[in-house]
């Protein structure tokens, strides 16, 4: 399906209201784009380092990092004495991650954790003021189920990859969200499934952003 959701001119101005990137956040844009490797890009990231300086989070948990990209935009709004949780399943793109953190002064503040994300957020107790769900997208419902609780009143859970990615079909996505029968993929439907979850839980709010791949923002009110 030959669809565009999310306008490039969208992205440009965001870009171009986004904080400067610093060294680290410049080289670590270069190896994305050498590697191909997917990142929420500059515009998404100065998007997350606002969410936390809005919910003045303390602490924030992704479910996975990579090679730290989102949580290196984060680490400014977060203070010295507060926690960002980095998961990944890759040791080499954590260690990558850590060196990154201690090279840009913010290794003080961050955990970084080797594993299933799913395995790790039962080991802390929270409360975090931001979430970030980036695992596998079939696994998103499972990522909100086992954070929700630890998530306050104020605190927000952010879905990446919410409308387009390389494994996604958006019109799957919307088909499925209007209640119609279509042979999606597994990262298609997991995706669909967050949404219409997160859209019917009483004690959350969701808008989406449409930057990058589209972000679902969900607050919590109750």
């Amino acid at each position: 399906m030959d669809e565009t959701p999310l306008p490039a001119v969208t992205e440009q101005f965001a870009r171009a209201l986004a904080p400067e990137p610093d060294a680290i956040v410049a080289e670590m844009d270069e190896r994305a784009d050498r590697e191909g490797f997917p990142t929420v890009g500059p515009a998404v990231g100065a998007w997350l380092r606002m969410l936390a300086r809005l919910t003045d989070a303390d602490r924030v948990f992704e479910f996975g990092s990579g090679f730290g990209y989102s949580a290196y935009w984060m680490a400014p709004a977060v203070p010295e004495d507060g926690e960002i949780v980095l998961t990944e399943i890759d040791a080499d793109e954590l260690d990558s991650a850590r060196e990154y953190f201690e090279r840009g002064g913010y290794a003080d503040r961050a955990a970084f954790e080797h594993g299933d994300a799913l395995d790790v957020v039962e080991r802390y107790d929270g409360p975090f003021g931001v979430v970030l769900v980036d695992n596998e997208k079939q696994r998103y419902v499972e990522a909100f189920e086992a954070v929700r609780e630890k998530v306050p009143v104020g605190g927000v859970v952010a879905a990446d990859n919410a409308v387009e990615a390389e494994p996604l079909d958006f019109g799957d996505i919307r088909a499925l969200l209007a209640g119609e029968r279509v042979a999606a993929s597994d990262a298609s439907r997991g995706i669909a499934d967050y949404l219409e979850r997160v859209r019917d839980d009483p004690d959350f709010e969701t808008g989406l952003l449409p930057l990058g791949e589209g972000v679902a923002v969900s607050v919590r009110v109750a």
